[in-house]
This record gives C-alpha cells, sequence and structure tokens, in this order.
C-alpha cells in the first residue's frame, strides 16, 4: 500500500480551540501534516486520509514543537468559526 504525506498551512486571527489539544491556542500560522493511503484494488489512483496533524506553537512562536493529530473536520469548523465570528474557544 502506497503512503503520500502532503503539508500545508493554516492561520487563525484569534486564538482557537480543538478537542485533542488541552488548551487554546494562540493566533498564528500553523504547519498541517496530511498523511493519506492509497486505496487498493480500483481501477485509479486515489487516495483517502489516514492521519492529520497539527504542529504547535505556530510558525512564528520559539519554543518546543508538539504534534498533535486532529480531526479534520473539527480543524476546518475552527477556521471556519475563526473567520466567521472572530473566535472559537
Amino acid at each position: 500500500m502506497g503512503m503520500r504525506t502532503r503539508e500545508t498551512t493554516v492561520t487563525f486571527r484569534h486564538p482557537f480551540k480543538l478537542s485533542t489539544i488541552d488548551r487554546s491556542q494562540p493566533a498564528g500560522t500553523y504547519r498541517v501534516v496530511i498523511d493519506e493511503e492509497d486505496i487498493p484494488d480500483i481501477t485509479f489512483l486515489a487516495y483517502r486520509r489516514s492521519a492529520t496533524m497539527l504542529h504547535t506553537p505556530a510558525i512564528a512562536a520559539a519554543g518546543s514543537i508538539q504534534v498533535f493529530t486532529v480531526n479534520p473536520d473539527e480543524l476546518a469548523k475552527a477556521l471556519d468559526a475563526d473567520l466567521r465570528t472572530g473566535s472559537c474557544v
């Protein structure tokens, strides 16, 4: 089974909280790593997400780096809430 990894960043304008991280995170730009595995036994190449990991602290912040496996739907909702309401703490 083949694997691939994609990397992107997300930016929060306000502090935010996710259920898998025990404390609120400050506003900033965060590194997100997405692991995907290929789906076998189909006639075309396709992948499914196997893990989404958020690196903390934000890219511009100093300190030790921690990596949290997060729910991609929860991350998307937090980003949407950040854009719409200004905070999702």
